[in-house]
């Protein structure tokens, strides 16, 4: 009877404490039930240069709607699609719109990717995607791979494959996404 009482208290006394830890915050917990690169994941932390030399911090992303792509020299559909991203930062990109190329490096370029952005007419960051980064971003599974994080940091979009840029704009102006 005793040794029942003494290990009723050893637990209510273990409870107590317990009870006493801070609570996770919101953010932690969402971090800890969404897997890396699923919609309502946050974006990732990283420091990289840019193909040009620049540095592309995360950190200086907060607070603006960020549409990550990753993107090949090789990559038909990307081709077509990144004209369409830098149109969307030339019109958003005063309000609060960044986009971040990641450069698939997994096959050989076809051609050097600083001149295939300027053929194409792609001025945003372009990033090589090492395999650290491609993990940060949960593993890319095909190409092209469009990410759509909103002004708080929280993947709201996710496309793998070809998209028409229309439906990201929609995106941005339809959603809390909206950075106009």
């Amino acid at each position: 009877m005793v040794r029942r009482i003494v290990l009723i208290l050893v637990l209510a006394g273990i409870g107590l404490v317990a009870g006493q830890q801070p609570a996770a915050s919101p953010s932690a917990i969402q971090e800890k039930r969404m897997a890396r690169g699923e919609v309502g994941s946050l974006l990732p932390e990283f420091s990289l240069t840019d193909l040009r030399g620049r540095p592309v911090r995360s950190a200086d992303l907060r607070g603006k709607v960020v549409l990550i792509d990753f993107w090949a020299t090789w990559c038909g559909p990307c081709k077509k699609e990144m004209p369409g991203y830098q149109q969307l930062l030339d019109h958003y990109g005063p309000q609060g719109f960044a986009v971040i190329g990641f450069k698939f490096d997994t096959m050989k370029d076809t051609e050097d990717p600083v001149r295939f952005a300027k053929r194409f007419g792609v001025r945003y960051p372009l990033v090589v995607a090492s395999d650290a980064v491609k993990e940060k971003f949960g593993g890319i599974a095909g190409l092209p791979t469009t990410l759509l994080y909103d002004r708080q940091g929280v993947l709201r979009t996710k496309v793998i494959g070809f998209e028409y840029t229309s439906t990201f704009e929609e995106d941005l102006e339809k959603t809390a996404v909206t950075c106009c």
